[in-house]
């Protein structure tokens, strides 16, 4: 019995491919010399399987795994022979009954359609060529370049960590080449569509392995394919101007921009960001109205059906509203925005780069104030990606007043932006009050802000350290006292540096007083010479 066993998926290729390429007399003359036991010495080298069969003579034969056309044997038969079968029904032995096999095949060959009357030998012979070359054509939609790109990378699966990582790199060194000779217009738009097709194949990864006991780590080598494949898309389109691409492509754009609805506003758990990348495209389409009433049209479609999933009409919400927004409706598509489920602020970022880098600041300032409400239960890097928007914007506004209010209502999130905002523009007692508020001990925060505000004006420090001196004191431990004592040596300088020295007298004794029944404190305040 034959040993040897392919995997599953060339199997299922060379399943398709033989009805295509036999006769059924010839195939059956096949499964008869596999029956007979005429097929020794099957080996795999590469993407070919080769044979020996046994008949009036021996014969070698040759299957190639990729590219069935190409296969061949050493017998005088012109086409696909009899021996070539053999070899088949003899790799298909390990899956199940081969003579099972025959009778499905038989009948596929015999219902198979026959080419129309009015072909013409040359569109026959090229239609041949382009099928045994099988690469993608320059003319053909880019629904046929996925087909194509699936079943170059038909069976792959995720075997191991980097698994996602040797996707991405192999789909982006074997599949550019095949455009090398294209117009540019259409070798720009295939080679999106390779984005495209890598980002739907990480999703499909991404869905695979949920379950997986390793699915922490193929999450994480989905985001950062992910990731890679955002970044490769943008640079992409902000190297083309896609709207005279879109005119020179028309028919492929249409297609394109249709596949990608499609499939990029299911609202799906996915690593890719589908909003995102389904909002930047049409936003790049400004000069085609057309193109955009039909959308919008088949979202308002989709948008009046019942039973919507509240994911996928929150997805579509945020696509429709993109359309109001690019027709300058800002107040309809808030409308529509407010009858989200689940507001994430992080979608909206869009808007305030595009405004950002157009230095659109009144249009920033109208984002902003909408974004508030959900910032707040927003991740760290959105939060702080908001925050920075905010000051940025603050320069360019006559008063930072809006900015302060905003960041005094984040609090605690916002402390470290807003702490810095105050030190920069010098409002020091703001800053004092500020870290008074957090309970913050001078012993955490930075000697060069400290120094700032001591050069300015150093007393008002000294509620500071009066209250994380007398915080640390009643933690009431040995190492707690010596870091209250820490802070009243500082405490000393600053009064003695203001000339105050009796009312640092006064206060140290009231201290005193005030914790007379710590022994331990009372000693660390000896060590001092503050008390006798």
């Amino acid at each position: 019995m034959l040993k040897l066993q392919i995997p599953k998926n060339r199997m299922n290729y060379l399943i398709k491919q033989i009805p295509l390429h036999f006769d059924a007399v010839v195939l059956e003359q096949g499964w008869e010399y596999y029956h007979k036991g005429r097929v020794t010495e099957v080996d795999l080298k590469g993407m070919n399987v080769q044979a020996t069969v046994a008949g009036k003579k021996i014969l070698s034969t040759m299957l190639n795994l990729e590219n069935f056309a190409a296969s061949e044997c050493s017998c005088s038969y012109e086409g696909f022979c009899k021996h070539i079968g053999a070899t088949f029904f003899s790799l298909y032995a390990p899956y199940g009954r081969p003579e099972l096999l025959l009778q499905q095949l038989k009948q596929q060959i015999h219902t198979r359609k026959k080419p129309a009357r009015g072909a013409t030998l040359i569109q026959e012979r090229k239609a041949a060529a382009a099928a045994q070359a099988n690469v993608p054509l320059e003319e053909a939609m880019p629904v046929d370049w996925h087909r194509f790109f699936e079943g170059k990378f038909h069976g792959f699966s995720i075997s191991h960590q980097h698994s996602i990582e040797t996707f991405y790199d192999s789909a982006l060194e074997s599949l550019p080449g095949y455009a090398a000779d294209w117009r540019s217009s259409t070798r720009e738009l295939y080679m999106f569509h390779i984005v495209l097709f890598m980002m739907r194949k990480i999703e499909q990864f991404y869905q695979d392995t949920k379950s997986s006991y390793l699915s922490y780590y193929h999450e994480n080598g989905c985001k950062i394919a992910a990731k890679n494949c955002e970044d490769k898309l943008v640079e992409f389109v902000e190297r083309t101007n896609v709207n005279t691409s879109f005119e020179a492509e028309p028919k492929h754009w249409l297609s394109t921009m249709k596949m990608l609805g499609e499939f990029a506003l299911q609202g799906k758990d996915s690593p890719i960001d589908w909003l995102f990348v389904y909002r930047f495209i049409w936003w790049k389409l400004t000069n085609h109205s057309a193109a955009q009433k039909e959308e919008i049209q088949r979202l308002d479609a989709l948008l009046t059906k019942k039973d919507l999933l509240a994911r996928k009409k929150d997805t579509l919400l945020a696509a429709r509203a993109h359309f109001d927004i690019m027709q300058g409706d800002t107040d309809r598509a808030f409308e529509r925005l407010g009858q989200l489920t689940h507001p994430n602020a992080k979608d909206y970022f869009l808007y305030l780069n595009y405004y950002y880098n157009d230095k659109q600041w009144n249009n920033m300032l109208v984002w902003l104030r909408w974004l508030f409400t959900s910032i707040a239960n927003a991740n760290h890097d959105d939060f702080r990606t908001f925050c920075q928007y905010w000051l940025d914007t603050t320069k360019h506004l006559e008063s930072d007043s809006e900015w302060v209010q905003v960041m005094e209502s984040l609090l605690p999130r916002s402390y470290y932006y807003y702490t810095a905002y105050l030190l920069q523009t010098k409002r020091y007692r703001q800053w004092v009050d500020l870290q008074l508020a957090n309970r913050i001990s001078p012993l955490s925060l930075y000697g060069m802000e400290l120094k700032a505000i001591e050069e300015h004006d150093s007393a008002l420090l000294l509620p500071l350290y009066h209250q994380a001196a007398e915080r640390a004191v009643l933690e009431k431990n040995r190492a707690s006292y010596k870091t209250a004592v820490r802070l009243l040596k500082k405490l000393h300088g600053i009064y003695k540096q203001l000339g105050q020295d009796d009312r640092w007298e006064h206060y140290v004794y009231r201290l005193a007083d005030k914790f007379s029944r710590l022994r331990a404190f009372q000693e660390e305040l000896k060590k001092g010479k503050w008390i006798r």
